[in-house]
């Protein structure tokens, strides 16, 4: 079974957040050992946000990369953990909401589109939106 990078790169539904992994210099992490759940957003995903936001994420490195660690968890937390827990710690160190109904699973405001592609290192959950801490409005803006 390929890793958490190679299994992302393998879908083709992820090459902005393949790209911003690497832009921010997280490959190595991404590629160790450790168990990992990534919540993943789709190329449509950072579609949603206007061309000149993508631009200036890409421009902000530090805010970049605190960005892409907001999405991914620390342990392998497959659908079954996501029916069971309210809230998941991020390795950027703030907390995600995970809500259930209607048969649907939301990471703060983002649809789980695809639950559970699994890798050696953890797992992929594929989301609609790229989920921003919101500390990093007030950090960064100035």
């Amino acid at each position: 079974m390929a890793n958490i990078l190679e299994t992302a790169s393998q879908s083709g539904d992820f090459t902005v957040l393949l790209k911003a992994i690497k832009a921010t210099e997280l490959e190595d992490t991404l590629n160790s050992e450790g168990s990992f759940t990534v919540l993943a957003p789709t190329d449509d995903a950072f579609a949603k946000l206007p061309q000149a936001e993508r631009d200036a994420l890409f421009d902000n490195l530090p805010k970049l990369k605190r960005i892409v660690l907001y999405h991914a968890v620390m342990g392998n937390v497959q659908s079954d953990d996501l029916a069971e827990i309210d809230e998941a710690p991020t390795v950027e160190g703030s907390v995600l909401a995970i809500k259930r109904g209607e048969g649907k699973v939301r990471i703060n405001d983002a649809l789980v589109t695809q639950m559970d592609i699994l890798a050696d290192n953890g797992v992929i959950h594929k989301i609609d939106t790229v989920l921003m801490p919101a500390i990093l409005e007030h950090e960064y803006d100035e």
